[in-house]
């Protein structure tokens, strides 16, 4: 809800035009995943899995993001990325293994459902950021999520309210708010539209082990030879997918468009 204010002033501030209405029904489908969805089931799940937990799972974000591109970008990435891809998947379900992240409870297929979403919504945000600026489209799908966000957050604030939040908490909440939610969009739908969902989505492959290495120097948290080992195996996969020839996209015509085309 935060984002959400932040982005309705920044959209204020530069007077914006309003999107049109396929733009709207497009907007709808990035704020269900990434303004709503994931942010709601990652966190009612990381109430009862840890984060290191929750971290390693993410590791499937890339290949949602690939799949929803096919589908919702018509995207075709070529036989060198898929490879690159599930070599990155393997390593990350193997790094899960051996860590022993432990047998799967509803808790996880929240995350699941979590990562499907977010996958719809990087994949349909990334190709509508090719027709309007990407902080836009953030920006729009929050302003579009608050009627739901609001009887959340007030709900969180009157109801469920946290006991003498720390100093820590608050930056927390404050990063999570600003950067995670509005401003890292920013980039990232840029990034998406121009090099492609499917290819720049592999670079969420880095996500669990960077995810560990912040554990670390923030939280003090141990990392192991094995740590080590599988950071070198995700990110060799994840530079080979950006090695690969760029995905070719499919573009989709009306009937009279091919009409037309064919004349």
């Amino acid at each position: 809800m935060i984002a959400a204010a932040v982005a309705g002033a920044a959209l204020s501030v530069v007077r914006a035009p309003m999107p049109s209405r396929s733009q709207w029904r497009r907007l709808a489908v990035v704020s269900v995943g990434v303004a709503v969805g994931f942010p709601l089931l990652s966190s009612v799940a990381l109430q009862h899995v840890g984060a290191a937990h929750a971290a390693v799972l993410a590791g499937l974000m890339p290949a949602a993001t690939a799949i929803a591109a096919v589908v919702r970008g018509g995207e075709r990435p070529s036989r060198g990325f898929w490879l690159a891809a599930a070599a990155g998947l393997v390593a990350v379900l193997v790094f899960a293994a051996v860590r022993g992240a432990g047998r799967p409870t509803w808790a996880d297929l929240l995350l699941l459902g979590a990562i499907a979403l977010v996958g719809v919504g990087y994949a349909e945000g990334g190709a509508l950021s090719r027709t309007m600026p990407g902080w836009q489209v953030i920006a729009w799908a929050l302003v579009l999520a608050a009627p739901v966000l609001l009887p959340l957050s007030a709900y969180s604030v009157l109801v469920d309210a946290p006991q003498e939040p720390g100093a820590g908490a608050w930056l927390g909440l404050a990063y999570v708010s600003l950067v995670s939610m509005f401003l890292g969009f920013v980039w990232w739908y840029r990034g998406l539209a121009m090099g492609g969902v499917a290819r720049i989505g592999q670079l969420q492959l880095a996500q669990p082990v960077l995810t560990l290495g912040w554990a670390a120097v923030l939280l003090g948290e141990h990392i192991d030879l094995l740590t080590g080992v599988a950071a070198l195996a995700v990110l060799a996969a994840t530079g080979a997918t950006q090695l690969a020839r760029a995905p070719r996209r499919v573009e989709r015509h009306s009937p009279a468009q091919r009409i037309g085309q064919a004349a």
